[in-house]
């Protein structure tokens, strides 16, 4: 048996010409801004024209590209050589290259018995997976993939994403002076809250990874807050915001270790925004000491993890959409929950 397995992604501008093309696609996803299709097409155009020279100066700062997909191929064949042979791993982004549409003609021409979706998510949002599972099942469509296909939808708790992270946690507190107050910051990429009011299960997930992670790391009384980052525009985004926790934590004296909780590859989010702007915060701010995390990225640990969350998706029968549980993982008070909507159908 051939199983493709498709790594799902952001993407990101892989020159500054690509950064105003890449906001626009972005943008104009309707994941992400939830109008009809002509007051997003305009709109969408309207942000990234106005976004693109602050983005460019982003890109700029790391080398003039992003480095996700460098990262996520790296991901790709660390996976493909712990799943061995009858596997093959593809890369497919959902706002830019490659995307799914050249994606899904490559899969068609290795002709697998079955794909397999892991998105790089792991905890499940209508704006991420959803999005990207969308984006590739119109491509696989067009390009005419028939193979049988299943989805691991989420895994925020998967032993193998849980113990690289609590692992990694571990080592920074053991190394911290026994004198030094410091706080744990799990960052997580914000999200507006009137979608998770309409039923996406993001910040429950996110919730969960914390309490694996802490119950994995097994020291009581750790001082840990889950934050978010990456809030845009006027809405209203979830709470408590990670800069605003920057700035307690120098009010209060508070050393600080971030951990970016929601990411598992390096990019624009933990390499500017965590290490550049917030570092900056937190000097400004009287933080003693600011320490950022590395994500998973290729961690023996995580890659393990996913592999046999990949083996147990491709081999089983069953729900053709499934967390790292083999089943539905959030409450049933989530309404944007992919596995049951799917399963149930």
């Amino acid at each position: 048996m051939r199983t493709a397995v498709v790594l799902l992604n952001l993407g990101g501008p892989d020159s500054l010409s690509a950064v105003r093309p890449f906001l626009t696609n972005l943008f104009g996803d309707p994941a992400i801004i939830r109008l009809p299709r002509v007051m997003r097409w305009l709109l969408a155009r309207l942000i990234a024209y106005r976004r693109a020279a602050m983005a460019r100066e982003i890109y700029r700062h790391l080398g003039g590209s992003s480095p996700i997909l460098a990262n996520t191929e790296a991901q790709a064949r660390a996976l493909e050589t712990a799943l061995g042979e009858g596997f093959r791993v593809f890369i497919a982004m959902r706002y830019w290259r490659p995307f799914s549409a050249e994606t899904a003609a490559a899969v068609r021409a290795w002709a697998p018995d079955r794909v397999a979706l892991l998105p790089l998510y792991p905890q499940f949002s209508t704006t991420t997976t959803a999005s990207s599972v969308m984006d590739w099942r119109r491509a696989a469509a067009r390009a005419g993939l028939a193979a049988p296909t299943r989805l691991l939808c989420c895994y925020p708790d998967d032993s193998g994403f849980v113990e690289a992270v609590a692992t990694m946690l571990a080592r920074s507190l053991d190394e911290t002076p026994a004198h030094e107050r410091v706080r744990i910051l799990f960052s997580a990429h914000g999200l507006p809250e009137r979608i998770v009011a309409a039923g996406d299960p993001y910040r429950w997930q996110v919730e969960r990874t914390v309490a694996a992670v802490l119950a994995r790391l097994g020291r009581p009384g750790l001082d840990a807050v889950l934050c978010f980052q990456s809030r845009v525009g006027p809405l209203a985004w979830l709470k408590p915001a990670t800069d605003e926790e920057i700035r307690r934590g120098g009010a209060e004296r508070r050393s600080l270790i971030v951990l970016p909780i929601a990411f598992v590859s390096e990019h624009s989010e933990t390499l500017v925004e965590l290490d550049r702007d917030y570092g900056r915060l937190a000097e400004a701010s009287g933080v003693p000491s600011y320490r950022r995390l590395p994500t998973v990225g290729v961690d023996p640990l995580f890659i393990a993890g996913l592999a046999r969350a990949i083996r147990r998706l491709a081999e089983e029968e069953g729900r053709p959409v499934r967390s790292n549980t083999g089943a539905r993982l959030c409450p049933p008070e989530f309404a944007g929950c992919l596995c049951a909507a799917e399963n149930a159908a």
